[in-house]
């Protein structure tokens, strides 16, 4: 291992990628769960950047379980991994596995979620901006009435970043009187059904009085899209990200607003990259694009953040020429008149 960072980090001193020199590296990825369409693309991106140099890759799947999630990291480490790349499952139940890696020396990179911990490189796109963009295209395409906020799953800080940067973009028009937050509520684990149960309840709660719904992802987004179907109200704006190809689709339809689209191919040869940078030997502040961020509980962590794209009808060709989805999956059912791409 020794020698491997010595000669690895010779040769990113030059800027030169090697087969040979990632030959022996191991990339150790703990996956929370792959119940969202997202993940997988994360992977393949992942996977893609490290055989690019040679390195190997090996993962584990926690299901959903913060318990299995630390299991999953000792396993990983036991299997050799050099580097870890950790989606947390809970933020805060996570801290003895990075424990764990550091008192080994293995580097940790925080994949897209939050781990407060300075010993961690945290990647990921800006969520409070992805909140915002949520937050304005709602606005602009309902200016007053009763929103709803469905939120992320507690145990994810990201649920808090969204709901934070969505405030921003409302509270003027709080203030005004012109929109009122009706109701909130978390959404344990992202899973689309529970979001779909809260959406509901909500719904009986305010006699359906809803005009607009704030979702913090396109899981949630379409169980809200499914709760306000069954009551004959599709169509009310709803905020999504993720750019997932049924909230793609749904954009198109015209039942979902926009969804945020942050490129995971983009997300995941990433962090594959910096996995193998830094095994290599290099600091987290030697990381091109890095910047030293305190994190809302005061943590100052290395961090590297991405820039998202708010997706509505009008840019639909973005994703589209991006490769990112068929025309076909994108326009399932859709009135080509309608929608330009689709015609």
């Amino acid at each position: 291992m020794k020698k491997f960072m010595l000669a690895t980090a010779a040769v990113l001193s030059m800027g030169v990628a090697s087969n040979a020199l990632a030959a022996d590296l191991v990339v150790g990825v703990s996956w929370s769960n792959f119940q969202e369409e997202r993940w997988k693309t994360d992977e393949a991106a992942i996977k893609s950047a490290l055989e690019a140099v040679g390195a190997d890759y090996i993962s584990a799947d926690a299901q959903a379980s913060s318990s299995k999630q630390l299991s999953d990291i000792e396993s990983l480490i036991a299997r050799g991994a050099n580097v870890l790349i950790i989606l947390a499952q809970d933020a805060s139940a996570v801290g003895p596995a990075v424990d764990a890696a550091t008192d080994e020396g293995i580097p940790v990179i925080a994949y897209d979620r939050l781990i407060e911990d300075s010993r961690t490189f945290y990647l990921t796109f800006d969520n409070v901006e992805v909140g915002r963009m949520q937050a304005r295209a709602i606005l602009e395409a309902q200016p007053e009435g009763n929103y709803v906020m469905i939120k992320g799953s507690p145990t994810d800080p990201n649920a808090d970043f969204l709901r934070g940067g969505q405030q921003e973009v409302l509270q003027d028009a709080i203030d005004a009187g012109d929109i009122t937050i009706v109701d909130e509520a978390y959404t344990d684990g992202w899973v689309p059904a529970n979001a779909q149960r809260n959406m509901e309840q909500i719904l009986t709660a305010n006699d359906n009085n809803v005009d607009a719904v704030v979702a913090s992802n396109d899981g949630t987004a379409g169980g809200v899209v499914a709760a306000l179907t069954a009551q004959g109200m599709e169509g009310i704006p709803v905020s999504g990200q993720d750019g997932d190809h049924a909230a793609l689709n749904r954009v198109a339809l015209g039942t979902q607003t926009v969804s945020v689209w942050k490129d995971a191919r983009d997300l995941g040869k990433e962090a594959g990259n910096i996995a193998v940078q830094l095994a290599g030997g290099a600091s987290m502040d030697e990381i091109e694009g890095a910047e030293l961020w305190t994190s809302p509980a005061g943590t100052e962590i290395h961090a590297k953040f991405l820039e998202p794209v708010p997706i509505t009808k009008d840019n639909l060709d973005v994703v589209l020429d991006a490769g990112w989805i068929s025309k076909e999956a994108l326009c399932v059912g859709v009135d080509g008149e309608n929608v330009a791409v689709c015609q």
